[in-house]
């Protein structure tokens, strides 16, 4: 059945018991209409808190900010050293990016990302260290430690994950069968 990319899935949720989606598609399309819609509720919190800034440069900022932190997410002792809300990496420790990457990552011009880095240094909210580029740890803006959007993001992933197990998705194990079926779909 796992070859099959069209058998039926049945999925136990406890809240309205045995849900049937009727192939791999329906749990790939359901699990994109809801993260797709947390992506958006959180961009448009974005937008909103930081009104006075360019979507652009908001999403180059956090491009920076997430790069800068990728290993402490990725180490679980640094990643527990972290973890409290009130506990900012310092920007020592922070992995520095380049604008080529920024770039190649956002899928932006070269050019684009130099003009938009260079108004960020200048608004002294990126810092330029020998590795790269890092969100400094002390922007007046408090990108990388705003209270209030990490608050309003737990409600927008406790939101999602509502979402998903009401969808009769309660975990990655639930996420394997549609893998399966399109690992099988694309050896054909």
């Amino acid at each position: 059945m796992a070859d099959d990319p069209f058998a039926l899935f049945v999925v136990y949720n406890m809240n309205v018991g045995i849900r049937f989606m009727r192939n791999a598609s329906d749990i790939i399309r359901t699990v994109s209409r809801h993260t797709l819609a947390y992506m958006l509720f959180s961009m448009s919190e974005l937008f909103r808190h930081y009104d006075e800034f360019d979507p652009l440069d908001l999403l180059i900022v956090h491009a920076v900010l997430n790069a800068n932190v990728i290993h402490v997410m990725n180490d679980p002792v640094l990643d527990e050293k972290f973890s409290s809300i009130h506990d900012v990496e310092p920007d020592v420790i922070k992995q520095g990016v380049s604008r080529a990457a920024l770039s190649r990552f956002l899928s932006l011009p070269l050019e684009t990302v130099r003009r938009r880095v260079t108004g960020l240094k200048r608004r002294k909210i990126l810092e330029e260290t020998e590795a790269g580029l890092i969100v400094t740890e002390q922007n007046a803006f408090r990108f990388g430690n705003n209270h209030e959007l990490q608050k309003t993001n737990m409600l927008l992933l406790t939101k999602l994950l509502r979402d998903l197990k009401r969808a009769g998705i309660n975990g990655p194990d639930d996420l394997r069968a549609s893998r399966a079926a399109t690992s099988a779909r694309k050896a054909k």
